[in-house]
């Protein structure tokens, strides 16, 4: 495994971190969801990546009883709060309220004192960012969590969070957009902008919900079993990969995967981290062996001419236009 700085703080994670998004609490039973956690840490991700409105908050559970015999020091536990968790108006949202008591219900479950980012799961256009804001600093302020992010705000939201967090005096850190091969939104402004103000990406989704694996066909009957399948929630994001001419293309990328030495999941992994403003890549996964395949990813260099070979194929069925940026 290798390690990278998150932007321009003092933590330091690695480039490969762990997610339980669709999978903990929901798509895979416990022993399979800790079986992944054990690779992951025996391949040596300490990088964990959740979010309280994961499976109904149930993520978040299972992923503080998988790490809680492990040395918490050696650990980056990160979660998030923005969608509701409850039935009631100030169960969701960004409001000092939803915050305050999320971050408190976020720690019992996953059995920890802080946790090393909090994340803003969205902008929240409803409540002022300054009160928003106010309610991080506090929550930095009374030890419970170490660093501030935010996850898929845009360019123009960032420089704003940013002003007030330096007047607040606390590290926002991070960006955790949408990212890989096909979904390349971030690079026209929200990467300059985190480049210029010292924030570090975080990105999900590096495969494509899977897609970039390859096993999809076009033409063919959606695999068993795999996320197009899932009616949990996992079948909204994939399908808007799954049309013939971007699994055409994705199955031109195994020659370019074999000349580096690769599956086309690792390669979809290595090719984020070839952004120097990616900090990790998070991988999920519902069978330990896809953790063991995916972490070959970590340390690849992946030379100027394959990354030119890949946009070559990839180009007609990329995705740059900010208007179609992921705000589910």
């Amino acid at each position: 495994m290798e390690f990278r700085k998150l932007g321009r703080s003092g933590l330091t994670i690695s480039e490969i971190a762990y997610g339980n998004w669709l999978t903990h609490g929901s798509q895979v039973e416990e022993d399979a969801a800790l079986a992944c956690v054990r690779a992951a840490l025996d391949a040596g991700i300490t990088t964990f990546d959740t979010a309280d409105v994961y499976a109904q908050t149930r993520a978040e559970s299972v992923l503080g009883r998988a790490l809680k015999d492990e040395r918490r020091e050696g650990l980056e536990i990160f979660t998030k709060v923005f969608f509701p968790t409850g039935p009631g108006p100030n169960d969701r949202g960004l409001g000092r309220k939803h915050i305050m008591e999320s971050i408190d219900n976020s720690l019992r479950r996953l059995q920890t004192d802080y946790v090393d980012l909090y994340q803003a799961h969205r902008y929240d256009p409803s409540v002022p960012l300054e009160e928003t804001m106010e309610a991080f600093a506090d929550v930095v302020h009374s030890g419970k969590a170490h660093y501030i992010g935010v996850s898929e705000w845009t360019a123009d939201q960032i420089r704003s969070a940013h002003a007030l967090a330096r007047e607040l005096r606390i590290p926002l850190v991070s960006s955790q957009p949408q990212y890989s091969m096909l979904w390349r939104v971030i690079e026209d402004e929200v990467v300059p902008t985190c480049e210029e103000l010292g924030l570090g990406q975080i990105v999900w989704s590096p495969i494509a919900q899977g897609v970039l694996t390859g096993k999809y066909a076009p033409g063919a009957p959606l695999p068993a079993g795999s996320r197009a399948t899932d009616e949990k929630g996992g079948a909204t994001f994939v399908g808007r990969f799954l049309r013939d001419d971007v699994l055409e293309r994705v199955q031109q990328l195994k020659p370019l995967a074999e000349q580096a030495g690769l599956s086309l999941a690792p390669l979809a992994v290595a090719w984020v981290l070839q952004n120097s403003n990616v900090s990790a890549a998070i991988i999920g996964a519902s069978r330990p062996e896809q953790v063991t395949e995916n972490v070959k990813a970590a340390g690849v260099k992946l030379e100027a001419d394959l990354m030119r070979a890949i946009d070559t194929v990839l180009d007609p069925v990329v995705v740059r236009d900010a208007a179609y940026a992921d705000r589910v």
